[in-house]
């Protein structure tokens, strides 16, 4: 009797026993989980802070470098502009009435564009030879000066400098023999693409040969 009584004793010893063994391990592994995942959530937090740094600091580069982009193209506008500016500097024209030959232009009813077909200058190609028109290249101060001139008789001469549509400068003269000239000049602020040309007076004619009498002449003063 006393025997049976003693083995279930023994049995509880060791189940409790085996029990506390366990728990003794699971214990320090637990702890070591623990730990590791402490680790890892410090690294994460560590990793979050430095990629938050790299961005910022891409961003202050990808803005640096947006600014030097725009600057560089600020500068390229600029040059461009002073090279153009520099070379519409160099404008200047004159040229003759005739391209050959002798003889008179006009009378006629009304105002007449006159064409000075004998280029002797064109710096900048701004005048055309074929239409007898100029055209400002650049915003800036012009001078224009024309001399004019016919035989004397029943007709006058007579050509008026027109700015776009406005005519601003007349020269004339007129005689009843021999051979008269007259001759006028003007400074005027013109915008890119206006026109300067000379319209024959009506009722008025120019006489020009070889000895180039009738001229039209222009050059830029200075850019503004």
């Amino acid at each position: 009797m006393k025997i049976s009584a003693i083995f279930p004793l023994l049995l509880l010893v060791c189940s409790v026993s085996t029990s506390v063994e366990n728990t003794e391990v699971q214990v320090p592994y637990l702890q070591d989980i623990r730990a590791l995942l402490r680790e890892m959530t410090a690294s994460l937090a560590q990793q979050k802070v430095e990629m938050r740094f790299l961005q910022r600091v891409n961003q202050e580069h990808a803005t640096k470098l947006k600014q030097q982009k725009t600057e560089v193209t600020r500068q390229k506008t600029e040059i461009d502009k002073l090279n153009k500016q520099l070379q519409v500097k160099q404008v200047a024209f004159s040229a003759s009435l005739l391209g050959a030959g002798s003889g008179d232009t006009g009378p006629f009813p009304t105002y007449t564009t006159l064409v000075f077909a004998n280029v002797i200058t064109d710096i900048g190609k701004a005048y055309n030879k074929h239409t007898g028109v100029f055209t400002a290249p650049v915003r800036g101060a012009y001078h224009f000066e024309w001399y004019i001139g016919t035989h004397g008789g029943p007709h006058a001469s007579g050509a008026v400098l027109v700015k776009n549509s406005e005519h601003t400068f007349i020269a004339y003269e007129h005689q009843g023999s021999h051979y008269g000239s007259s001759s006028n000049g003007v400074t005027l602020l013109l915008e890119v693409g206006d026109d300067v040309f000379l319209r024959l007076w009506p009722h008025t004619k120019l006489f020009d040969n070889q000895n180039r009498h009738t001229t039209f002449s222009g050059h830029l003063l200075f850019t503004m």
